[in-house]
């Protein structure tokens, strides 16, 4: 394919929220799904979801296009290997993700602008409410959120324990864990170590019923609070998975404060994150970092702004841990006082 001209790459660029739009609505209206068993035409996808036929029709043959499902000779949609992680039933499904995209963050992109211009976050312009608040109030988004931040990061817990030896921790304490699948994942790979999940009450709720999460109802703790006004203590490792990153650096200082307070002096702090490195290379952290910005008004980080902001807490970082992905493990200890 030969090499397209600055226009026509720019072009692409801006026209990326027509695909956006078009990946949701498929989602929404679960034409994965209905595929699983066969192809059917387009006619008899749109009788089974309430679409209006041509309409769909011209949806699929885009969709299409970029690899996303195909339409035979004969006009019957076929799942493609990217269609078939819009699947609800797929293990690495794609399907919150989308339609969590396309929905409320979606229209809190439309706010970026005031975004830059302010350094506040466009979702809490639009809602009138911070999301994470906005969240608790709306269930129904809240268990979407916590789907999409599963299809998003989920394929990271293997990752980060191999990143790190958990293996002399008897007590893990998961700080903003959400529904607990990072620290299972640790759990079971270190079957003499306890957990401590530790989240904001309608988090904890949610967490309650995950299938994970009962699974070791022996070794793991459930417990609510907010981690902007104390957190659990006696924790051998405290862990904290794209959690700094949704907070500017004065709540993300509080946050880390009050974890120092509870920590022995021989605890560690693993913090999982993208850590921006240097330079104009493509790197996904940086256009995480404008969806912070948009979204909880949080930031990604460099290493020296995490430097900076550990050591204003009280600890030093030790090391920074790659994984095989673009995550990073972010090793900190308490400093001496």
């Amino acid at each position: 394919m030969s090499q397209l001209l600055p226009q026509q790459q720019l072009t692409q660029f801006i026209n990326g929220f027509w695909v956006t739009q078009a990946v949701h609505v498929a989602a929404r209206l679960g034409i994965a799904d209905q595929l699983v068993a066969g192809p059917l035409s387009a006619e008899e996808l749109a009788s089974r979801t309430g679409a209006h036929a041509p309409s769909l029709c011209r949806l699929l043959r885009a969709l299409a296009s970029l690899g996303i499902f195909r339409a035979d000779d004969a006009g019957q949609i076929h799942l493609t290997p990217l269609a078939e992680l819009l699947r609800s039933d797929h293990p690495t499904s794609l399907r919150p993700m989308a339609l969590m995209r396309g929905d409320f963050q979606y229209k809190a992109w439309g706010e970026l602008t005031g975004c830059v211009q302010t350094g506040q976050s466009g979702f809490e312009h639009l809602f009138q409410q911070p999301m994470f608040d906005w969240l608790a109030a709306n269930p129904e988004a809240g268990v979407l959120f916590d789907a999409a931040m599963q299809s998003i990061h989920g394929r990271e817990s293997t990752q980060l324990v191999d990143a790190y030896d958990f293996s002399a921790c008897e007590t893990i304490i998961d700080i903003g864990g959400g529904n607990g699948s990072f620290l299972t994942s640790i759990l079971k790979r270190n079957p003499a170590a306890k957990g401590v999940l530790f989240d904001l009450p309608a988090v904890i709720s949610r967490a309650r019923s995950a299938d994970h999460v009962k699974e070791f109802a022996d070794r793991l703790v459930l417990q609510e609070g907010s981690f902007f006004e104390q957190v659990p203590s006696g924790g051998d490792a405290y862990l904290m998975r794209h959690i700094i990153h949704d907070w500017n650096d004065e709540q993300s200082f509080l946050i880390l404060s009050n974890i120092r307070r509870a920590m022995r002096e021989t605890a560690v702090l693993l913090i999982a994150e993208f850590v921006i490195p240097e330079g104009n290379e493509p790197f996904v952290g940086k256009w995480f970092d404008l969806a912070m910005l948009v979204g909880p008004g949080g930031l990604e980080r460099t290493e020296k702004e995490y430097k900076s902001l550990l050591e204003r807490a009280g600890f030093r970082l030790e090391i920074i841990h790659p994984t095989c992905s673009e995550i990073s493990l972010v090793e900190a200890r308490p400093a001496p006082v």
